[in-house]
């Protein structure tokens, strides 16, 4: 909840919609880790039309967050690939949050940290495995 509820937050302080937000994150995402992202890879992460993605990455363009760029092996498709704009936005809305984060979390004991490590480890990997949610009977 929390996570949705600063992801929502953000969107609406660099002025676009969940959707927008998620493939932003996804491009920034996939460039960190050295990969291509192609429209068809924001269409199927969001799970959503090829006509409402061209509008969403046409609406991240416009906005000055993302170019299309040739893609490096393929000449018929085209790259994703975030603006320095881009991440200037986002460093600037998540740097005070990162901030925020590491107050808190130097605040936990030091005589407590391997045991609220253990307990967020032993979290994740529940989350990790989960196969999906039980259904109400």
């Amino acid at each position: 909840m929390a996570d949705t509820g600063m992801r929502r937050r953000t969107a609406r302080a660099m002025d676009m919609n969940e959707s927008d937000m998620m493939a932003l994150q996804l491009v920034v995402a996939a460039e960190r880790h050295g990969t291509v992202v192609t429209p068809n890879a924001v269409a199927l992460h969001l799970d959503i039309s090829t006509a409402s993605t061209t509008k969403l990455i046409d609406r991240l363009e416009d906005a000055g967050y993302l170019v299309r760029a040739p893609h490096p092996r393929d000449r018929r498709s085209v790259r994703l690939v975030p603006t320095e704009h881009a991440h200037d936005e986002i460093r600037a809305r998540l740097t005070h949050m990162h901030a925020e984060m590491e107050r808190v979390a130097r605040a936990v004991p030091a005589t407590s940290r391997a045991d609220v490590a253990a307990f967020l480890d032993g979290m994740a990997n529940v989350l990790d495995h989960q196969e999906g949610i039980a259904p109400l009977t």
